[in-house]
């Protein structure tokens, strides 16, 4: 078991309007760990990382280092050292590549804008290449590059994700993987939703299996991944 608990929830609800889409959820994410939480589109992945980026009003415990931040707004979250990856990326179209990566790197005062800027291109060299162009002219696996460099830039000891792979080519997802592993390997801890659950699994430390709002299965990934549940339910068809 990797180390304390850095993320904790417990009985989280959340809606849109009067429609419920978040049934008291529990879950843990361990300092240093992968934790993934695979399910079907429309199970509620993307409204419970919203609800942990403070995006979407929640209701229950949710805890970061032993402090709740069920109140606190999503600058605030982020000030605290969690870097968010969001689904369908959401650069800022108008401004360069380098200009993106710095917009949020304004936050880690720490480290020198260029030093900053070289780790970006040094993960992902085809942003190098490209540092001067729009983002909105970038492909779309370029543009998901820039937004996990964007996250990265402010050093965070918390990354959470959301569908890194959606519509993207093998070889791009391949690199996103590699990367979100090696920031796990090097002690940053790890928090993704993915609907594709055969590559989140064999990635992670940790799984939580989302059905309908609600938690139905949760273990080791590994475990899952052979699950005949899982295997029928999202990997049989990959």
């Amino acid at each position: 078991m990797k180390g304390d608990i850095l993320l904790g929830i417990a009985g989280l609800e959340a809606a849109y309007g009067k429609i419920r889409v978040l049934h008291g959820i529990s879950l843990e994410v361990r300092e240093g760990s992968f934790v993934t939480i695979v399910g079907a589109n429309g199970a509620g992945k993307t409204s419970l990382l919203k609800c942990l980026m403070g995006l979407l009003r929640a209701k229950g415990e949710m805890k970061l280092r032993g402090k709740s931040i069920l109140y606190l707004p999503a600058h605030g979250r982020v000030g605290l050292g969690i870097g968010y990856i969001p689904e369908g990326r959401h650069v800022f179209p108008e401004l360069s590549v380098e200009e993106n990566i710095l917009v949020t790197a304004t936050r880690n005062r720490s480290v020198r804008r260029e030093d900053l800027l070289e780790r970006s291109y040094s993960l992902f060299p085809r942003l190098g290449e490209r540092r001067v162009q729009a983002a909105g002219s970038l492909s779309g696996g370029e543009q998901q590059m820039l937004a996990f460099a964007r996250a990265l830039a402010l050093d965070p000891s918390l990354v959470i994700a959301d569908e890194i792979s959606l519509g993207l080519a093998p070889i791009v997802v391949d690199r996103l993987f590699e990367v979100l592993i090696a920031l796990r390997d090097r002690g940053t801890t790890i928090l993704l939703a993915e609907q594709n659950a055969k590559r989140a699994l064999e990635a992670a430390d940790r799984a939580y299996v989302l059905e309908a709002g609600k938690v139905t299965i949760e273990g080791e990934a590994s475990r899952l991944a052979t699950d005949p549940k899982i295997v029928e339910a999202y990997l049989q068809n990959l």
